[in-house]
């Protein structure tokens, strides 16, 4: 259930982001409140997850799965650029997020 719950903050915090971007620098007050909503509910939902999972770990997979998501979604939807240096510094992103789930446990 704690994967559940980390699924839920990252997909909470995506929507959170696309609000932020859509607030227009907060200018736009149904936004705004739209992003605060989101915002609260991926911290509530991410403090469940980190009940059992490691805070580095969830972190790391929070922040990278939310990068690659808004990232994609600023290309597709909001026709932001994308270059090689930001294909290859998200992909070093990926990179260490698999490496701290893969080595980053201590049992």
């Amino acid at each position: 259930m704690n994967w559940v719950y980390l699924g839920l903050a990252i997909i909470f915090e995506v929507c959170g982001t696309i609000s932020m971007k859509l607030s227009e620098g907060m200018t736009s007050i149904k936004y705004s409140i739209v992003m605060l909503l989101f915002y609260i509910l991926s911290l509530s939902v991410l403090s469940l997850a980190l009940k059992k999972i490691e805070i580095g770990i969830a972190y790391a997979i929070w922040s990278g799965i939310g990068i690659v998501l808004i990232t994609t979604i600023g290309v597709f939807f909001f026709k932001e650029t994308l270059s090689i240096s930001k294909v290859v510094c998200i992909l070093l992103i990926i990179i260490g997020t698999v490496g701290l789930n893969l080595f980053g446990t201590s049992h």
